[in-house]
């Protein structure tokens, strides 16, 4: 179990996904603080009000109105720098997504679970291991989860 809590947003248009999100992530055994967003333009806003309180890991989906995650991801990074772990959390599985995600420092690529229960299996490992690497940054071995 983990000792300190990690602080968790998810960017996500979908009303549905942040709720069944929001549920798969209370289910855990882990210590999480998870704030939503409804798209890009939130989520920067967000981080902008809550610097330097930063989240130690954004969930972002990349089709989103407003500003999308791709957007989205190169201005964190370049704001931000490598201080937040982002996790890409899409329907899509496309070889370009993914390897776009990735030029644009991504640091995990989750294609979005068919079930509740691969949802918290793909959550718990992406949580495990943003504690693990808490004071580090991922690298690209880890960048890349199928669950």
């Amino acid at each position: 179990m983990l000792t300190e809590s990690i602080k968790i947003v998810l960017a996500d248009d979908e009303e549905n996904d942040r709720l069944l999100f929001t549920d798969a992530l209370n289910e855990l055994k882990t210590k999480t603080v998870i704030d939503t967003v409804n798209d890009g333009i939130e989520l920067m806003d967000y981080l902008a009000k809550e610097a330097p309180d930063l989240p130690h890991l954004i969930f972002l989906d990349l089709n989103m109105p407003r500003k999308n995650g791709y957007e989205c991801l190169k201005e964190i990074r370049a704001l931000y720098g490598n201080d937040i772990a982002i996790a890409i959390f899409s329907t899509s599985m496309a070889e370009e997504d993914i390897e776009l995600t990735l030029i644009n420092g991504a640091n995990v690529y989750i294609n979005k679970p068919n079930s509740f229960a691969e949802l918290k299996q793909a959550l718990n490992k992406v949580v495990i291991t943003a504690h693990a690497y808490q004071n580090t940054f991922f690298n690209k071995a880890n960048f890349l989860l199928r669950v």
